[in-house]
């Protein structure tokens, strides 16, 4: 049995299974296991600067007092995601805009030519799970329709398969 997080979002028909990389991200991995020890429901939007990628930040409120809010090391780090790579990305407190709070921010990424790359400069995110390869057409297909609609609301579940 292998861990992994359902991904989902009805009006786009986005529903893929990501598997877990503890072995090559483990404090990562172990942060997303903690944060969807119940499912969660994360705004999306189309990145802006890095290309193919689905953004969905961590509420704030889902990080405030938790244990597993705490700094992440770069783990099977990467500046150029692949088609496929869910991609942890961490930005400490005041690094963005002097804002007081870590970011966290899950990065769907979907189709070639990504990068990391923002208005502080280059950031390299944890690549902590991958779509199954079978499923990489279609997440790339739904991907593609919530960059045409728009913000949206995303589901991460924990599963084991």
């Amino acid at each position: 049995m292998r861990l992994a997080i359902s991904i989902a979002e009805p009006r786009s028909k986005l529903s893929v299974t990501a598997l877990l990389l503890p072995d090559k991200a483990p404090e990562n991995a172990a942060f997303l296991l903690a944060y969807l020890e119940q499912p969660r429901v994360v705004a999306g939007i189309h990145a802006m600067w890095t290309g193919p990628e689905i953004s969905c930040p961590v509420p704030s409120a889902d990080i405030e007092g938790q244990a597993y809010a705490r700094p992440l090391p770069a783990e099977n780090a990467t500046l150029t995601p692949q088609p496929g790579d869910i991609v942890l990305s961490y930005v400490p407190p005041r690094m963005w805009g002097g804002s007081p709070n870590a970011i966290f921010d899950i990065g769907l990424f979907y189709g070639q030519g990504a990068r990391l790359l923002f208005p502080i400069g280059w950031l390299a995110g944890s690549v902590v799970a991958q779509v199954r390869p079978e499923e990489r057409d279609r997440f790339a297909v739904a991907c593609g329709v919530i960059r045409r609609n728009g913000a949206c609301e995303i589901t991460f579940t924990r599963v084991e398969i």
